[in-house]
């Protein structure tokens, strides 16, 4: 998922250096989203990972 966040963080700033503003606002918008959903899905597993302690 990081993978896809900075795959649409390149496309917007080569569409913005290119001129296309709206094509780089939705990639960035869509960059950013995938960014806090991976944050989020990070977040989860650490904990997930800690509560599930080491067995015996």
């Amino acid at each position: 998922m990081l993978y896809w966040a900075v795959v649409c963080l390149i496309v917007a700033i080569i569409a913005g250096v290119l001129g296309f503003g709206g094509i780089a606002g939705t990639a960035a918008g869509f960059a950013k989203i995938l960014f806090f959903i991976f944050l989020v899905l990070l977040v989860i597993s650490l904990v997930a990972n800690a509560m599930k302690g080491r067995g015996p």
